[in-house]
């Protein structure tokens, strides 16, 4: 079977992203109710009964909305590292203490025959991560709500089959769009969200000859599209020497109402 994910939902109205093997079933954040993750999962024939766990990327609403309902309905662990968990302690409820796991930044935890490893990224959280997925010669990783792309995330990325990132908003649209000027600044920051343009240039620097498919991910329904994030990536790796279809390397989209098909990430 190898590595499989479908990403639930993605945006600034709620994210989840399921991942599973032969041998293990995860859940990354739970941006919603605990009814409507039952129902985004039931969507790709999961049941939450079948989960081995939760992981957190960081406290924001949007990804964490309905963790504590979630996981109390369906008795499920809950995998953060601890400057998270202070954050989750007062706003997701009293979780049981067997369901309290401690993942610390940069650590690596197996499930079955799956390989999870966190790694840091730069957003106004606690202590924001993203993860990597691994089984045998298979790499998954998904990194959103980035400030920016550090060497170290690079670092962590690279060489993934399938890569998972923010393409949050167009720089044109946000600096004109209806936000008050304080909130702009911070999604422009270095705390804040990937824009479609850093994310192109991210991925001139990412893609090898391993890399098949790229995610969009995250994108403001108020400040990008999909068409445009994939046409503004594309553009800049034209420009910067690398054709999309020499590299076959597919860019995917996501959505904020539905669940992608189910990936394969050893899928060529």
């Amino acid at each position: 079977m190898g590595i499989r994910f479908s990403v639930l939902s993605s945006g600034s109205t709620g994210n989840a992203t399921i991942v599973e093997t032969e041998d293990a079933k995860l859940l990354v954040d739970v941006g919603f109710s605990a009814k409507k993750m039952d129902q985004l999962l039931a969507e790709r024939d999961v049941s939450a009964a079948d989960l081995d766990g939760i992981l957190v990327t960081h406290e924001h609403s949007d990804h964490i909305k309905g963790l504590g309902a979630f996981a109390r309905k369906h008795d499920l662990p809950i995998y953060a590292n601890e400057k998270t968990w202070e954050e989750l302690n007062r706003q997701c409820g009293a979780i049981a203490e067997a369901n309290v796991q401690v993942l610390e930044t940069g650590g690596v935890r197996d499930f079955g025959s799956l390989q999870v490893e966190s790694f840091g990224i730069s957003h106004d959280a606690a202590e924001p991560v993203g993860y990597t997925f691994h089984q045998g010669e298979e790499k998954l990783s998904l990194a959103t709500d980035l400030g920016y792309m550090s060497t170290k995330v690079k670092e962590k990325i690279i060489d993934s089959d399938v890569l998972v990132l923010e393409s949050n908003h167009d720089v044109g649209m946000l600096r004109m769009g209806k936000y008050p000027w304080n909130i702009k600044r911070r999604i422009l920051s270095d705390i804040g969200h990937l824009s479609n343009e850093a994310a192109g240039d991210a991925l001139g620097e990412l893609l090898s000859g391993r890399t098949r498919r790229v995610y969009l991910a995250h994108l403001s329904r108020d400040h990008n599209m999909m068409d445009l994030a994939k046409l503004t990536v594309n553009n800049i790796l034209e420009e910067q020497g690398i054709r999309v279809s020499d590299k076959e390397v597919t860019l995917m989209d996501t959505f904020y109402d539905r669940p992608t098909p189910w990936d394969k990430v050893g899928q060529k």
